[in-house]
């Protein structure tokens, strides 16, 4: 193989790649296949296509060409070094890995899909490092050859012969119910002594990713792995859930991994392309490594990951005179009490406008989605009170719930087509909320397939697409990474102001409520009492 071929790499979408609804343009345009020779092999009845990265001359005309964008050719040098894992031909690329640091807290940053979870896996021994090789994969002995004179060739070593325990929580704390069915995890620290006699699947999101810690906490083993530990808890609950990380700190702990920056002693940032390849960096400081994520460069590879940084400005809310604020349609909920279990919910009577979003802030537990969910309709007061002339409001009302369960065998552009036909069509729309929300790249994908994240967007998108007075969003940013949450909010303030109506929001991101917050919400109380 020549340096000149050597240098291209070749990415087709699983997802996204649909040889029986084109034409095959990648294959018909290719130059290198017009000579008569193979580099692009598709027909209808493929399942994917496959290109050769010997044979690619790197001209990227079929990725211009493919309809459904399902193609990215790298032409970079020295872009195969180092070189951790790849799933397969064609396929998503890992280059290097984090290091870890005995009796220390390593977080890893990056976008979604940048391939934190598979150097998480790598690390817990759960997936062999196949080094590119995934035709002819390696054995142990070469791979800790390859990681020679490096600290992660003494981690392999140990973890191969069986001296370290690893233990992961898992990303989506949303599939645990399917999962366990008996036994509970008493922990005073996570605050589940309170629902310790409760199901599992009865838990709310905040109470089964605390369930979800603790299972991992009480182990016994050297390595723990924590993945998204903060989605779904308020602020009270992330800083105890970093306390009970950083306690297992023990003299005889080896060290652990956890993807989250604020808990951290230092940190490694992932930078790539989503779904296509990711570069790990070296272990920086926790405020450099955050600044270089925000910024979009690395200074000591003196490389540009992001061609703008990540900022997150509070917008001014306008100033209203009194004549507009006559226009705006009021309304109004009564003072409303629901016991569900143990718990019992006192709301006091309210108010509200259209175009204006109310953000409500309390732990997990107090009841804020009980109390959307009684707005939405789906639970019913079991006593009103307060004004004789107030009573529960029949609200048009579009709810997105804070746990999605993906049952649907139907490609995104179907269930779009089935629930929000007027709106996914709309021009407005489409440039106002699916442009942003990378909603066309889903289109053709399975939603029982989608990611945490991905599932997010399009739930996010579905509940705006649907005609409403009200919208209740139920915790809007989990599963999203830090470029996708400044969208969303902006999409979310966008179409709320042009709309002219009225958003009801659960969110734990203090930056993203307040940047979206006209009025606050509080809830107080004893969690899930």
């Amino acid at each position: 193989m020549s340096d000149e071929r050597s240098m291209r790499t070749a990415f087709v979408n699983n997802d996204k790649c649909r040889p029986l609804k084109c034409h095959q343009e990648c294959q018909m345009i290719c130059p290198v296949v017009i000579i008569g020779k193979s580099c692009v092999e598709v027909t209808p009845e493929s399942k994917i296509a496959y290109i050769s990265e010997e044979l690619c001359i790197g001209c990227r005309m079929c990725v211009k060409r493919c309809p459904f964008g399902a193609i990215e050719i790298i032409n970079t040098k020295d872009f195969n070094k180092d070189i951790t894992h790849r799933y397969g031909p064609n396929t998503f690329m890992l280059r290097r890995l984090p290091v870890p640091m005995p009796g220390q807290v390593l977080g890893l940053v990056g976008t979604n899909g940048i391939g934190k979870s598979t150097a998480l896996k790598i690390l817990a021994g759960k997936l062999k490092p196949n080094l590119g090789r995934f035709t002819d994969p390696p054995d142990w002995q070469e791979v800790l050859t390859h990681f020679q004179g490096s600290e992660l060739q003494n981690y392999f070593t140990h973890i191969q012969e069986g001296d370290l325990k690893a233990v992961i929580k898992p990303q989506y704390v949303d599939d645990i119910p399917n999962h366990v069915y008996e036994g509970k995890a008493l922990c005073a620290d996570l605050e589940l002594n309170q629902v310790i006699d409760r199901n599992v699947g009865d838990l709310s999101g905040g109470e089964l990713q605390r369930f979800a810690i603790a299972v991992v906490a009480i182990q016994n083993a050297e390595i723990y792995m924590f993945d998204e530990p903060s989605s779904y808890l308020d602020v009270k609950q992330r800083l105890k859930a970093a306390q009970v990380v950083r306690s297992l700190l023990r003299p005889n702990r080896f060290h652990d991994l956890s993807v989250l920056d604020y808990l951290s002693d230092f940190i490694c940032c992932l930078y790539g392309k989503p779904d296509v390849y990711g570069v790990v960096t070296l272990p920086f400081s926790v405020r450099e490594g955050i600044n270089i994520f925000l910024s979009g460069f690395v200074p000591t590879e003196n490389l540009r990951f992001r061609e703008v940084s990540l900022t997150f400005k509070v917008a001014e809310t306008p100033q209203k005179t009194a004549e507009e604020a006559q226009t705006y349609a009021r309304f109004k909920y009564p003072t409303m009490t629901k016991t569900q279990g143990n718990f019992r919910l006192h709301a006091v009577e309210g108010e509200f406008t259209d175009s204006q979003i109310i953000v409500m802030l309390g732990e997990n537990g107090t009841g804020k989605t009980t109390f959307i969910r009684m707005l939405a309709g789906l639970l019913k007061p079991d006593t009103t009170e307060g004004v004789s002339d107030v009573e529960m409001p029949e609200f048009n009302v579009s709810y997105k719930p804070q746990k999605i369960s993906p049952k649907s065998q139907l490609p995104v552009r179907y269930m779009l087509h089935q629930k929000i036909r007027d709106a996914y069509t709309h021009p407005q729309f489409i440039s106002d909320v699916m442009k942003p929300l990378l909603i066309e790249q889903l289109m053709d994908q399975e939603v029982q397939n989608l990611s945490g994240g991905e599932l997010q967007r399009v739930a996010l998108c579905l509940c705006l697409g649907k005609p409403a007075d009200i919208y209740l969003i139920d915790e809007p940013s989990a599963y999203l990474d830090s470029e996708q949450r400044i969208v969303v909010a902006k999409v979310i303030k966008r179409f709320i102001l042009h709309a002219k109506k009225t958003a009801f929001i659960v969110e734990h991101d203090f930056i993203m409520a307040n940047y979206l917050a006209d009025k606050v919400i509080v809830l107080e109380g004893q969690p899930s009492i």
